[in-house]
């Protein structure tokens, strides 16, 4: 008992996957079972003489052990796929964040149309070797220098704020692209990008929530200031595994807190920029994004939506 406890032991540990833990539950299972026929083919005497009673408490022994036995299998096997879909998590958005950053660097995964807005911000900074160039093309091109960058729609906002399913999302990478050349909505992304990850590593998946939608007047209360009672409904999380999760990390984890607080200004910013320029549908289905339901579950977490700081 001592190798196979060692053996589960390791299993859970080291995060093994595929056919591994089945195998390993099967070699377990025979070698009880083998263990118990040893038992009965060379016990004492008379061992085999028992009542109805005696009878239900061997099968019992023999039964229990090996539930135990698949349970732990059971077991391994989940954290396995959840630590592999934390890692292709953390793999996506390092994929995602490095195609950003480099705008001709990942052509089959980027769309072209994407390349314009990034290099759009190129002649926003001012400078003394840039003023002869822009007077040199003054009659070519007028302004172009005085020209801001273009602002994200509302649509390419929320699929930013979603991420990318995946690299052949090619719309998600598009509007993440355009996302972040703007400052402002860039330091956001990040930020949630931050905080997903963090999140998934301890277990808490936004996909797996589903906050009940809040009406669009409460948010755009919220986006205006207002606090307190009143904007208790904006605490929609119902998963109450995560929000003691959210709320241990917050309490007991100095970097998840520093990152939280960063993401919850930072799209607290976002909502009361964005909220008087979209309407009801779009400002309900961007607190429905990965990233509002991250907001939603750190505010829930944090206090937020029912007291008055």
């Amino acid at each position: 008992m001592s190798e196979l406890r060692g053996s589960l032991r390791g299993l859970l540990e080291g995060g093994g996957s595929g056919e591994r833990p089945v195998m390993i539950g099967l070699a377990a299972a025979a070698l009880w079972i083998a263990a118990v026929l040893l038992f009965w083919l060379l016990g004492p005497e008379g061992s085999g003489r028992t009542s109805g009673a005696g009878w239900l408490l061997r099968a019992a022994g023999l039964i229990s052990p090996l539930a135990l036995i698949w349970m732990a299998v059971s077991l391994a096997r989940t954290i396995a796929a959840l630590r592999a879909e934390a890692d292709d998590l953390r793999a996506e958005l390092a994929r995602v964040q490095d195609a950003a950053a480099s705008p001709v660097g990942r052509p089959r995964e980027v769309p072209p149309a994407a390349r314009p807005v990034q290099t759009s911000r190129a002649p926003a900074r001012p400078g003394a070797a840039a003023r002869p160039q822009a007077d040199a093309r003054q009659s070519a091109l007028p302004l172009e220098d005085d020209e801001p960058p273009a602002a994200i729609s509302p649509i390419d906002l929320l699929r930013a704020l979603n991420f990318p399913d995946g690299p052949d999302d090619v719309e998600a990478i598009r509007a993440l692209r355009a996302a972040l050349a703007d400052h402002d909505t860039m330091r956001l992304i990040r930020a949630a990008q931050d905080v997903v990850t963090l999140l998934a590593q301890a277990g808490v998946y936004m996909d797996d929530l589903a906050p009940r939608p809040a009406p669009a007047p409460l948010w755009r209360g919220f986006a205006e200031g207002a606090r307190g009672p009143q904007m208790a409904a904006l605490a929609g999380v119902d998963d109450e595994a995560a929000l003691d999760r959210a709320t241990n990390l917050l309490r007991g984890d100095e970097i998840f807190r520093d990152a939280a607080h960063h993401f919850m200004r930072q799209f607290d910013r976002m909502l009361t920029r964005m909220a008087p320029e979209l309407e009801d549908e779009f400002l309900g289905a961007m607190t429905e994004t990965r990233s509002g339901r991250a907001f939603v579950l750190l505010g829930q977490s944090s206090g937020i939506f029912s007291s008055g700081t």
